[in-house]
């Protein structure tokens, strides 16, 4: 089996994951998998495919700059700028972006502060923070309807080869060295966020009583 086959297999498994908890909506959602180190080229979701189904032209190749590696009809997603910084300003080998309701509400919630910090949680610890007074802190950035200036402010937060950030009132980007660390940062980010959600849920009940 090719390198390239492998990705994209590798690249489907997590997108059949992923639509199976229903988290591309609206045909939401953009997946990349790198392929080749040097030059960098990946493997992006086609713009405006239903990834709920699972087809041949799901993916796409692209060189470093998101455009194209070879003749095609598709049209990478509309968001591969995002993947790009990550590939070209780190060492990570996958990217997720997903739009949920819970990591909407996080961003809108905390998009004034900038950021959002969990400290004493325990699925903080699939990014690797294991200490006991550790926190992990998500940052969330503006939704630029340019893509090109969401890019610019996205990137400076593209600092390791693992991260999160939230994009306020749009939608999730997390990277990691190879799909399955990508995909678990995503499900703990996307815990996170429920839980968080739901115990302010709660509290609100409590103190109204």
């Amino acid at each position: 089996m090719s390198l390239l086959q492998s990705r994209w297999d590798e690249l489907a498994d997590v997108k059949r994951e992923l639509a199976e908890r229903d988290w591309f909506p609206g045909t939401s959602g953009n997946l990349s998998i790198k392929v080749e180190e040097d030059p960098i080229t990946f493997l992006v979701t086609a713009s405006g495919k239903d990834k709920r189904k699972h087809t041949p032209e799901d993916f796409l190749l692209v060189d470093a700059s998101g455009t194209p590696a070879e003749p095609t009809s598709l049209k990478p997603s509309a968001e591969t700028l995002l993947h790009v910084e990550v590939y070209n300003r780190s060492n990570a080998g996958c990217s997720l972006h997903v739009h949920t309701v819970d990591n909407n509400v996080v961003s809108e919630l905390y998009g004034d502060s900038g950021e959002i910090v969990f400290t004493g949680q325990e699925l903080i610890k699939a990014f690797g923070y294991w200490e006991d007074d550790a926190s992990l802190t998500i940052p969330i950035i503006p939704n630029h309807a340019d893509i090109p200036r969401l890019a610019l402010a996205f990137r400076e937060h593209v600092k390791a080869d693992k991260g999160a950030v939230l994009i306020r009132n749009h939608g999730i980007t997390v990277w990691g060295e190879d799909a399955f660390s990508a995909k678990k940062y995503l499900e703990a980010c996307e815990f996170l966020f429920q839980y968080h959600l739901k115990l302010l849920s709660l509290r609100s009940v409590v103190l109204a009583k």
